[in-house]
């Protein structure tokens, strides 16, 4: 689009939630007050800080603490107050009693809400919390909209200690006990088999449940999350809600986590990649089915039809996978798509490529093709890694997708192109070919056409 140069133009703004953070500052970038910041703005607010203290830090652990005094965090706290509209405050780590009285003082009487994360040992296990400040926090927890300990700190800060769901209950009900109006006791450290965190308030608990990531890099996820809260909170959403959204995120930031430093680091701009790639993505499954129109991929589609599917590089459900809607279909002069191309267009070629990316998440592209003998000895002919299921050994309480990314992907020593499902009553062979990349996809499938025509 041209613009006319020789004339001003106005201002359009872009007008954002603030929230502020208080906290230490994490040299490594994965927590702290750099955490808090790329999550606040990762969810659509400004973020605003106070820094309390500054650590030399990385994914390891933390080599060296200075604290700062505290009239120099009030005087942050104040200036913050004094140009901007906080709409939501998260309070991190507060190092000393001193400090935590300061930022308690500061507070008090904003009318904002607060989300308090008692950060007392870092992830690597390094204290951050002067033992003289534990009971400091009492005052501070009173006022606060939300508590967000891990179980380790709910015990010091209750007494009780968070081995299950129903402890962790106990746990939160305690802090809500000594005036925080709710408190989300995290379950990353509880014995379970997934990450049960629980929300307590006045009015009662909610459970919210994620699967266990194996080998996690969780630096950073304590402060990540209650940013996140405190973002949400000040973009409008109730405490229920912003809890669920946050603990969404951070579940999806640590299975996507960074590979940055020794340990990696949880990722705080999971959703904005996601939201990125969108386009990318859509105009790569268009491309994929352009290229088996114009070579007439009849020999490879079969009586169901084919599909294209596209997943987002952080996809965690159907919605978030590009298809066609329909399929591809042959008709008399060649293939064509019955629809466009649009999100969560497809059930079982999109179900089929989330179970193989929960083994390899470089996977990002999929497609069903015929399945018979000639397209046996093609692929064998091509020397690809290959994997099969049956559908007759399927367990007969098992999602067949799920499963059948077990029995492939899950027990494969190298990633599979082609997977091959001999079918069953009722349901066509069929062979998927997976890719990294929608350009590889293309050149996979045009390969095995060649394959199977020659």
């Amino acid at each position: 689009m041209d613009h006319d140069t020789t004339r001003e133009r106005r201002p359009a703004p872009d007008t954002l939630p603030v929230a502020l953070t208080v906290a230490g500052s994490d040299s490594g970038g994965g927590a702290g007050i750099q955490a808090d910041l790329a999550t606040m703005g990762s969810h659509g607010a400004w973020g605003t800080s106070a820094v309390t203290s500054v650590t030399a830090q990385h994914t390891r652990g933390v080599e060296s603490t200075h604290v700062l005094p505290p009239a120099e965090v009030a005087a942050q706290v104040d200036a913050v107050f004094d140009d901007f509209d906080v709409r939501a405050v998260k309070t991190g780590m507060l190092a000393t009693a001193p400090v935590v009285e300061t930022v308690h003082e500061r507070l008090a009487d904003r009318d904002a809400p607060v989300v308090v994360d008692p950060v007392m040992v870092a992830t690597s296990g390094d204290r951050l919390l002067d033992r003289d400040a534990e009971s400091a926090y009492e005052a501070l927890l009173a006022d606060a909209t939300l508590v967000t300990p891990n179980a380790d700190e709910a015990a010091v800060l209750t007494g009780v200690e968070p081995t299950d769901v129903d402890s962790a209950r106990d746990a939160g009900a305690e802090l809500v006990a000594m005036g925080a109006d709710a408190a989300l006791v995290k379950g990353g450290h509880i014995d379970t088999e997934g990450v049960v965190d629980v929300l307590v308030t006045a009015d009662g608990s909610t459970v919210f449940e994620h699967p266990r990531v194996a080998d996690a890099a969780t630096h950073g996820s304590g402060c990540t999350l209650s940013a996140a809260i405190a973002a949400n909170l000040a973009t409008g959403d109730d405490l229920t809600d912003a809890v669920e959204a946050a603990v969404d995120f951070v579940a999806r930031a640590i299975r996507y986590h960074a590979d940055v430093g020794a340990n990696g680091a949880v990722n705080h701009h999971v959703g904005i990649r996601n939201e990125a790639a969108a386009r990318e993505t859509i105009a790569g499954v268009e491309g994929v089915v352009d290229d088996l129109v114009a070579a007439d991929a009849s020999a490879l589609v079969p009586e169901v039809g084919t599909n294209v599917v596209g997943a987002l590089p952080a996809a965690e459900s159907v919605a978030e996978t590009v298809a066609v809607d329909g399929r591809i279909a042959r008709v008399h002069d060649g293939v064509r798509p019955t629809g466009g191309v649009r999100f969560g267009a497809s059930s079982h070629v999109a179900r089929f490529l989330l179970s193989a990316r929960e083994y390899d998440p470089t996977i990002r592209f999929a497609c069903n093709c015929r399945f018979d003998e000639s397209v046996e000895s093609a692929v064998d002919a091509l020397g690809w890694p290959t994997a099969t299921y049956d559908r007759s050994e399927e367990p007969a309480d098992a999602s067949t997708m799920d499963w059948a990314g077990r029995t492939t992907f899950g027990a494969a020593d190298e990633t599979p192109v082609a997977v091959l499902d001999h079918g069953a009553q009722g349901k066509e062979p069929m062979c998927k070919l997976v890719a990294p990349d929608s350009a590889t996809l293309s050149e996979r499938v045009l390969e095995l056409l060649d394959a199977v025509e020659g």
